[in-house]
């Protein structure tokens, strides 16, 4: 076997053989397979797919390349949440709250962002005092104790998917359908999981930026964890404008404790709701969505859901009273207020600007060695459907001593305002399944 014939199959759209696929992922890992004729597969991938097959045998190598992490110790009931990236998506620290009220856990790996998307890390890394676990054990410790584990990847999972990642983004096949799933679901699937929620963010501030392509992705993974029995839920959420009002890490940490206090912005409580309403029908509590978002109101009523967020802070080595006591996040030194130059209906949003605005302050990261400044950001006071005269304010830039010009002419820019009524932008698009109901 040579992998030059691999390569020509695959070429030639003729479907690979289980020994085939692995025979050229496991000479890639082992270095008989040079770089240039992984990019030659990797191109030929781009261009002519997999099939279902294909994919399951290429995902089962991508998850079985380093170590497979399992939860024998874990008392709870697990969700796995994934989201493909979107400016303002601090979904993660609502949930920490609200799976944990219902007795569900979650035990996941997350990353640093890079970008104009913050990663989750960064964000709970804006609580003073916050440490993540570092091993398995304490990992496992913590989601018995308080619901919510989050701890950074490891480069001892999947790292096939890593060396394949730098090959694709030097070989302009980032955005193969079949590689974006396969390297998402061996990822989740090698975490354990009784059910996994992917969140598939489409417009202008996702890498998805049509439905159409979103919707091929979120089928591509539902096939892949169908292979492997999984219950995975797709969900297709937009992000043609930023996920609620608040961007930046300390403004997400507010904004998702005041959801949690039954206070949050319409788009973002909704998603919330609806993650922890299809997470009740995984594990079997609803049978259906309503019934699932009505026990999520309860638990936001209640205070359930903030007394665990307290909790789970407590837990990392935070300081809890911030729930109560934002002067306790950091907070940048200035603010400043960008008005409207004209009146009308805020037509669009363009999400990836605005997260820009958000970047250049210190928000996030342009490089990996970039350090985050965590109290500075932007909350938006206008969003798309809504009326605005001239003079009034569009959004507030907090900032210290950093590219104060350069955030304001972006925020500028990611504004349209025209002169006919605009109708409101629903969340969620549509949400899909494999082995659940």
């Amino acid at each position: 076997m040579r992998a030059v014939d691999i390569i020509q199959k695959k070429r030639d759209g003729i479907e690979l053989t289980d020994a085939e696929i692995s025979f050229f992922l496991d000479g890639a890992m082992g270095g008989t397979v040079p770089d240039y004729q992984l990019s030659a597969f990797l191109m030929a991938v781009y261009f002519n797919g997999m099939t279902k097959e294909e994919l399951k045998t290429f995902t089962s190598k991508m998850m079985h390349s380093g170590d497979l992490i399992n939860f024998e110790g874990i008392k709870k009931f697990l969700i796995d949440k994934h989201s493909t990236g979107g400016v303002g998506d601090k979904t993660t620290i609502a949930l920490a709250g609200l799976f944990a009220a219902f007795d569900i856990g979650t035990a996941k790996l997350s990353g640093r962002g890079l970008g104009h998307t913050g990663g989750t890390i960064d964000k709970f890394e804006a609580i003073d005092g916050f440490k993540f676990p570092e091993t398995k054990e304490e990992l496992i410790n913590m989601v018995n104790e308080t619901g919510t584990g989050i701890m950074g990847y490891s480069d001892k999972i999947v790292p096939l998917d890593k060396k394949l990642y730098s090959l694709r983004d030097v070989t302009a096949t980032v955005s193969s359908i079949p590689l974006i799933a396969s390297s998402i679901m061996s990822k989740k699937l090698a975490v354990q999981a009784d059910g996994i929620i992917l969140d598939v963010k489409v417009g202008s501030g996702a890498f998805m930026k049509d439905i159409d392509q979103a919707r091929e992705l979120a089928k591509t993974m539902l096939s892949i964890g169908d292979s492997f029995n999984r219950k995975v839920v797709t969900v297709l959420t937009n992000m043609d404008q930023p996920l609620g009002h608040a961007v930046g890490n300390a403004n997400e940490i507010i904004e998702a404790i005041e959801t949690l206090k039954g206070r949050g912005p319409e788009d973002f409580t909704e998603l919330v709701e609806t993650i922890v309403a299809l997470a009740l029908q995984i594990k079997g509590d609803v049978s259906t969505l309503e019934e699932g978002k009505a026990k999520v109101l309860e638990a936001i009523k209640s205070g359930k859901a903030i007394d665990h967020l307290k909790a789970f802070i407590a837990c990392a080595g935070g300081n809890p009273d911030l729930v109560d006591d934002y002067s306790l996040l950091p907070k940048a030194k200035h603010e400043v207020e960008v008005k409207s130059k004209k009146s009308g209906w805020v037509y669009r949003i363009e999400a990836e600007e605005i997260g820009k605005s958000a970047m250049v302050l210190g928000a996030g990261r342009e490089t990996k060695e970039d350090i985050i400044d965590h109290s500075v950001g932007v909350i938006l006071k206008k969003k798309v459907g809504d009326y605005v005269k001239e003079g009034e304010t569009l959004a507030i830039i907090q900032y210290n001593d950093k590219n104060l010009d350069s955030s304001i002419k972006l925020l500028e820019d990611a504004y349209t305002i025209e002169d006919r009524e605009v109708s409101k932008t629903n969340v969620i698009f549509e949400i899909h399944s494999v082995n659940v109901l």
